[in-house]
């Protein structure tokens, strides 16, 4: 029966939802999929990502049974990530020894984008030891930055220089006020 007709007969019994949502409760039946099994939407590429990148004592239990099926379901994304931890475990320890073997194993991960970012980091490979070793970072600068940046974009050119400057400094005192009361 045409998804139509049903929305016209159960609107007969009183139904007051729309013709759209009978439909995409009908799309799983039309597809053979079973009803009583609920399905997982599939993580946004941004989000596995996300995961990827973030420390695994970040995860949730969730996220982190989430986070394994996917890397057993894709083998290029389970390499990956073992890459991303080893590099992780560099910055974590401020040893660079292992860099040029981990640069080594980019290349050889048999994943073009991989193999490209190892070459790039081969032509800055002082700059990322000294990046990895060094206590030091422009995190707090690289923030105000983007505080910048987005504050640009959300007046479009719209107000002027002590206007932007007061948005600015309020996001600073925000943000300062934020991480006062959540301590990492």
């Amino acid at each position: 029966m045409p998804p139509v007709f049903l929305h016209q007969e159960l609107a007969g019994k009183g139904y007051l939802g729309n013709y759209q949502r009978v439909k995409m409760a009908l799309a799983p039946l039309r597809r053979g999929l079973p009803l009583d099994e609920p399905r997982e939407r599939p993580p946004s590429p941004r989000e596995a990502a996300r995961w990827i990148i973030a420390s695994p004592v970040r995860h949730g239990p969730q996220t982190a049974e989430r986070l394994r099926r996917l890397l057993d379901h894709c083998p290029e994304l389970h390499r990956t990530h073992e890459l991303v931890r080893q590099f992780a475990a560099m910055r974590d320890t401020r040893d660079a020894t292992p860099l040029p073997a981990w640069l080594d194993h980019l290349t050889n991960s048999g994943l073009p984008p991989l193999a490209g970012i190892a070459t790039a980091l081969r032509k800055d490979r002082h700059a990322v030891a000294q990046g990895i070793t060094s206590p030091y970072n422009s995190r707090v600068n690289e923030g105000r930055i983007t505080d910048v940046k987005l504050q640009k974009r959300i007046m479009a050119g719209r107000a002027s220089v002590p206007l932007l400057r007061h948005r600015v400094v309020l996001i600073a005192h925000l943000r300062r006020r934020y991480t006062e009361a959540f301590p990492t």
